[in-house]
């Protein structure tokens, strides 16, 4: 029988599996500083219209505490930065480079939370834990290759420093969120990050001019929009702070490998996109490594 540990794991790839589909078909839509600034926007509000109702004493916890707005402004600004890095750096090389830092970003991420956290050490102390996450991060760099088609790159050096900076960056911001976490509920630390970096957004797609192409979008692309920024950072941001916040950041980074699997599932099902052969076994190679790794 699955204990919770699998369950939030599930629940997790599985809508984070649903995620990356609506992201893509938006994407293909809008302008990237109008379609992160309105997701980012709608998803605060609806987060903050949940912290009003359930979690009024920590916003005045908040506004007691210079240090917590602080943080809270960091995780935001770190937010944009994560999403800008990553970005540029695939712009710069290509969707598989970006693939193979994503995997590296899991041992990095374990380094770094193993340094600052002690209880993030004691999961290293288990042999299950190195074993799974070899199975996994094998089954990963072969689901990767087996997938992708390598194109040639505009930039690879200057592609290769943005990822670097974004493995740096994510793993970052989540050690904030775990501190911050020990204070404030997740929704309340999603409310702040969303709207933060929704209006981050909003001033760039001012300032660059494209936010004119939201007058020129119909009402029913604007729904969808908003409903995608409400779904994916409930999925994406949430659930993730969440997990931070209960299983901690090894837990995590080791849950991330099976993202790419979840999202491939479900693009096959959905969008009959293909899964070789190869990519199947390199599937079933990382579900397996995972439930290993996260074995207590």
């Amino acid at each position: 029988m699955l204990n919770n540990r699998y369950i939030i794991a599930f629940i997790y790839t599985l809508a984070i599996g649903f995620a990356f589909p609506i992201i893509r078909y938006v994407s293909l839509h809008f302008h990237i500083l109008n379609n992160n600034a309105i997701r980012l926007l709608s998803a605060g509000i609806v987060f903050l219209a949940i912290v009003i109702w359930k979690y009024k004493q920590q916003t005045i916890l908040i506004i007691k505490s210079p240090k917590l707005i602080l943080n809270l402004l960091a995780i935001a600004i770190i937010m944009v930065w994560n999403i800008y890095l990553s970005t540029e750096g695939i712009k710069y090389t290509t969707a598989l480079t970006g693939s193979i830092f994503g995997i590296i970003m899991m041992p990095v991420a374990v380094i770094m939370a193993a340094l600052f956290f002690q209880d993030e050490r004691k999961a290293l102390h288990s042999t299950y834990f190195y074993i799974g996450s070899t199975i996994a991060l094998t089954g990963s760099f072969a689901f990767v290759f087996y997938g992708q088609v390598q194109s040639e790159s505009q930039d690879l050096a200057k592609g290769i420093l943005f990822l670097i900076g974004w493995i740096i960056v994510q793993p970052l911001q989540n050690l904030i969120v775990k501190k911050v976490a020990m204070q404030l509920h997740p929704i309340v630390i999603s409310a702040s990050t969303a709207l933060l970096s929704g209006i981050i957004y909003l001033g760039l797609a001012t300032e660059n001019g494209v936010i004119t192409q939201l007058y020129e979008t119909s009402i029913f692309m604007l729904c969808v929009l908003i409903f995608a920024g409400i779904y994916c950072l409930m999925a994406g941001m949430f659930l993730a702070f969440y997990i931070v916040q209960q299983q901690g950041l090894v837990f995590f980074n080791v849950l991330q490998l099976l993202v790419p699997i979840s999202t491939a599932i479900i693009s096959f099902i959905l969008l009959g996109e293909t899964i070789t052969f190869q990519q199947l076994i390199a599937m079933l190679l990382v579900m397996f490594g995972c439930f290993i790794a996260l074995k207590k």
